[in-house]
């Protein structure tokens, strides 16, 4: 990795890791999606967060994410739709009847793929955190700095694809060995659906310095 000016590989693994381990609206969407719908709605979940993660990658690397965090108007205007979509996926399942996972719907994998997507791309702040974070392993003379911004993004998306996966799985056997009764998985339901909304809020008092 040295040709391209990365330093640190090791502890940008690491690092990454336990980033992606961290609890937000993206292992919570993909917890409740096992849980209700099994591990398949829970790994498509994941799959639309990866790529969701690929266009935040790739738009650092082009300098869009610099101008999304230079333009006050273009930060506030997603910042207010990605918090908008969180608010409406947890009035929705504040507002669902629930019921045992093993007796939901069938689920619609592309439903959760795009939940997932549209949950990660509409979120300014994982813009501005690859901004922040990824720079710091690329060398000041590197010579080809966006590509090496790819290569630590992808090794980034792939050890959260990992690990969301991994989530997705765990989730969905749990959940079916417990099997959580009608009235907890509903109230459990709600809970997580105020989680989506504090997020919400939260994202949607974030300011962009």
């Amino acid at each position: 990795m040295e040709f391209l000016g990365i330093h640190d590989l090791s502890l940008f693994i690491v690092s990454g890791l336990l980033l992606n381990i961290a609890p937000g609206p993206d292992s919570i969407l993909i917890m409740s999606r096992s849980a209700r719908q099994g591990w398949r709605a829970g790994c498509a979940a994941a799959l639309g967060i990866g790529a969701g993660t690929c266009v935040h990658v790739a738009a650092a690397a082009l300098g869009v994410s610099a101008l999304l965090a230079a333009s006050a108007t273009a930060f506030t205007l997603v910042r207010w739709v990605g918090a908008a979509y969180l608010v409406y996926i947890g009035i929705g399942m504040l507002m669902a009847r629930g019921g045992k996972a093993s007796d939901a719907a069938a689920p619609d994998r592309g439903n959760a793929f795009a939940q997932g997507f549209l949950t990660n791309v509409l979120n300014p702040k994982v813009a501005l955190f690859f901004l922040a974070f990824v720079p710091q392993f690329i060398a000041a003379d590197s010579p080809h700095k966006a590509l090496a911004f790819i290569v630590l993004g992808g090794i980034f998306n792939i050890n959260g694809m990992l690990w969301c996966n991994a989530l997705a799985v765990f989730t969905a056997l749990a959940s079916k060995r417990l099997g959580i009764a009608a009235a907890p998985a509903r109230w459990l339901n709600r809970g997580i659906g105020a989680l989506f909304v504090a997020f919400g809020l939260r994202l949607a008092l974030t300011e962009s310095s």
